[in-house]
């Protein structure tokens, strides 16, 4: 597994205890007022808007906010209008970085995005500059406590899974997009409980980094994650375990 891929799954168990709720409410959402506005206030008809529900059922959401943001989403109620952005850039060492943001202002946000990563030595760049470097795939992350490897193996790759990857103490199993909900539902129907999945951009290659100029990527990378607008950061580092663990 990349050290991409084990930073990610260090950020999901992190944002499970993360304690500051307010900022995991508005996250969460923004998530479910988009994907109303795009595919309608039904989680039965709306996949985006299931996984958004359950994200909010995860961090504790009360319910009465959950139904506010999807009937601003519909247009039932007034608020304020979102749009989603994705920003590209790089950071120390040359790593590609794709930003995935919600937001009422693109003024603000790609001031606020160009001051963090001129501030860690990066720079923001033009629309497609890393895209090229990453595709989108379904990636869902379950613990390997609960079942062995082969039959996972065979579990997900039967569903329509295209990977699973193996790492210290969680599977990681990559979908293509319109797939991933095939295999969550298929996953979830052996009672196996997720940690996460979620659409995510994967890099085709990495770029290793170590030292400081680690250390330099990862808080550039909180320093991205903290940003109210921000949604998503994806990026194509390369980590050694020892630093990536130390971060955590």
């Amino acid at each position: 597994m990349s050290g991409h891929s084990k930073w990610h799954n260090i950020k999901v168990r992190k944002e499970k205890a993360d304690a500051q709720k307010g900022r995991v409410f508005t996250q969460v959402a923004k998530e479910i007022i988009v994907a109303a506005e795009q595919g309608g206030g039904n989680p039965d008809t709306n996949a985006r808007l299931r996984t958004a529900m359950q994200k909010a059922r995860e961090a504790g959401m009360p319910q009465d906010n959950v139904k506010r943001a999807i009937q601003r989403g519909t247009g039932e109620i007034e608020g304020t209008a979102y749009e989603e952005v994705t920003y590209e850039g790089y950071g120390p060492g040359g790593v590609a970085i794709m930003v995935e943001a919600v937001t009422d202002n693109k003024n603000r946000t790609v001031s606020e995005l160009r001051a963090v990563l001129s501030k860690a030595g990066g720079n923001l760049g033009e629309s497609g500059c890393v895209a090229w470097m990453f595709h989108s795939k379904g990636v869902i992350l379950l613990d390997r406590s609960q079942i062995e490897e082969d039959p996972l193996m065979e579990l997900a790759l039967e569903a329509g899974a295209e990977d699973v990857r193996t790492g210290d103490s969680t599977y990681e199993i990559l979908t293509a997009p319109s797939e991933l909900e095939r295999v969550k539902n298929a996953l979830i129907a052996r009672e196996l409980k997720l940690e996460s999945a979620e659409v995510a951009f994967i890099p085709d290659t990495t770029v290793h980094v170590e030292g400081r100029q680690a250390e330099s990527v990862l808080r550039l990378m909180e320093a991205l994650e903290d940003q109210e607008d921000v949604q998503r950061v994806h990026a194509n580092f390369d980590i050694p375990d020892a630093v990536l663990e130390a971060a955590a």
